[in-house]
């Protein structure tokens, strides 16, 4: 795929085999998506050809969700096959006639032996059984598409391309707007389906969970590795330290690369997946194992300060947005050392509760006190509002900067670490991208050297690159950090204590993982009874 300016894929020559997850990875502005849509025929490439086998169906996770607002839900999802789709429909018509002629009756026959080869009978069972799998109840399967709330749209069309067990299955970061129980319900089916699944996801939970392979775009090139993100990600960094080992023994780098498969095997998911997964595994060669040219940034929060005994209470905090309630009563206490994870079923519920404890809300009622030996810095969902300007990266950061930090070499320097390198920094900081803004607000954090870190949904618009970097920076800081985030290893790794949040109040449950929360039958029962 060439460009004006650039090359984007050079000469890709590649398989996809059925019974495959694969998890097509690589840096931000690499093509992840270019690649999906040249696959799904709605790009074309320069050079070369996309080949199903015959008669194969290919399905795309579509994006856009206002397109079916005049359909019914139970319509969109059918319409994930086309043929069928498009014999139902005709078929109705034909039955709809008045004046019904012999020709509509032999056509009639023909549509119908091709609605029962395509187990057109089945069809509407199937998608309720998606759309329940995804929580969108019965009661809505008839409605039409503009009657649903942006989140179940995403759910709908998510049905629409799992929907009449494709051939092929192209999903693009399908686990955006999903709740924790759906996205549960996603895994195991992917894990369970038979068929090809290519899925570019910044999830690294869920690409260890559901992959075999990992399709690697770098350099231009894709090449498959088998084996899932976190088997992807240590063989790249071992494949480094072997290549810089110039004088080691090829045995020693054969020993030590025996080593690292036998422990990835043993630890092997154990889905479907598991016993192949684990029988690729062990033919890898040290030539089939290649260093990346991924570049992490480095993020490394320092407070300057450590936090007395007391860090937040909140009394009885009640918040309504335009009609609405939001936070109703809420109370909660947190301790020195908290890193606490706030979960909810909405969005809107923690992004609203951030904004109050950081003074941009002013509540209904109720209070908020943190502690007097704690600073706090913030990293808002949506940053925007702090690069409308046409400041440069080096002086959009340089107002945060202390009089000590106020040189241009420290600000270059600092700004480096985050990949922002030579004249880059000179950019205007109202043309950045999401990911950029993200990395900008990061370096303002970390300049802060506040004790407390408020961060609402930390890894939207980075690469699986940067969200390495911060989830390891996270796990170091010494202070407590309040944040939110679908991330299910960002969640698991960080977090000490789980909130969850409704508008009729809470359920805390503290000293605990994250998969241990969602294992305790008591606490799901306790959050389900938040929002029954």
């Amino acid at each position: 795929m060439h460009f004006s300016d650039r090359k984007l894929f050079d000469d890709v020559n590649i398989k996809f085999i059925p019974g495959n997850c694969y998890g097509l990875i690589g840096a931000n502005g690499a093509g992840k998506s270019t690649f999906l849509k040249i696959l799904s025929g709605e790009i074309q490439p320069s050079t070369g050809n996309v080949i199903l086998g015959p008669d194969e169906r290919l399905t795309v996770l579509k994006q856009d969700h206002y397109n079916y607002d005049d359909y019914s839900v139970m319509e969109t999802v059918i319409m994930g096959h086309k043929t069928l789709y498009n014999v139902m429909k005709e078929k109705d018509a034909i039955y709809m006639k008045e004046d019904f002629s012999d020709a509509d009756g032999l056509r009639a026959a023909e549509l119908e032996g091709e609605f029962a080869e395509l187990d057109g009978w089945e069809a509407e069972p199937e998608a309720a059984v998606l759309l329940q799998g995804l929580n969108i109840p019965e009661d809505l399967h008839h409605l039409q598409m503009k009657e649903l709330n942006a989140g179940q749209k995403i759910k709908v069309l998510l049905a629409q391309a799992l929907f009449g067990k494709p051939d092929v299955l192209l999903l693009d970061e399908p686990t955006n707007g999903l709740d924790i129980q759906s996205i549960a319900w996603l895994e195991e089916f992917l894990i369970n389906f038979e068929n090809t699944v290519i899925v570019v996801s910044h999830d690294r939970y869920f690409l260890n969970k559901v992959c075999t392979h990992m399709a690697d775009l770098d350099f231009g090139k894709i090449q498959l590795f088998a084996g899932n993100y976190d088997f992807w990600l240590e063989s790249s960094q071992l494949a480094q330290k072997l290549q810089s080992q110039q004088n080691a023994k090829k045995e020693d780098q054969i020993k030590e690369l025996q080593e690292f498969i036998a422990r990835f095997s043993a630890n092997a998911s154990k889905s479907k997946q598991a016993t192949s997964r684990k029988k690729t595994l062990e033919k890898i060669t040290l030539d089939d194992i290649k260093p990346s040219s991924r570049r992490y940034p480095f993020v490394g929060f320092k407070p300057e300060r450590e936090i007395g005994n007391d860090l937040l209470q909140v009394d009885n905090l009640s918040v309504t947005i335009e009609g609405k309630k939001i936070l109703d009563n809420i109370s909660f206490t947190l301790n020195k050392d908290d890193k606490v994870a706030f979960l909810a079923n909405d969005d809107i519920t923690t992004t609203t509760l951030f904004k109050v404890l950081m003074g941009e809300i002013t509540p209904d009622s109720g209070t908020v006190r943190w502690g007097v030996t704690t600073s706090q810095t913030y990293l808002p969902k949506d940053p925007s509002a702090e690069f409308d300007n046409d400041l440069t990266i080096v002086d959009w950061l340089r107002q945060y900067a202390s009089k000590e930090e106020d040189d241009n070499t420290f600000l270059r320097s600092f700004l480096g670490r985050m990949l922002f390198s030579g004249d880059e920094v000179l950019k205007k900081v109202n043309v950045l991208s999401g990911g950029e803004k993200v990395r900008c607000m990061l370096s303002k954090n970390m300049l802060s050297k506040a004790n407390v870190l408020v961060l609402d949904d930390p890894t939207n618009h980075l690469d699986l690159e940067s969200i390495t970097a911060l989830n390891d920076g996270l796990i170091a800081f010494s202070g407590s950090i309040l944040f939110a985030s679908h991330d299910h290893q960002f969640i698991q790794t960080i977090a000490n204590r789980i909130i969850m949040v409704s508008d009729n109040g809470v359920v805390d449950r503290a000293d605990t993982t994250y998969d241990e929360f969602l294992e305790n039958k008591d606490v799901q029962q306790r959050v389900a009874a938040l929002y029954a």
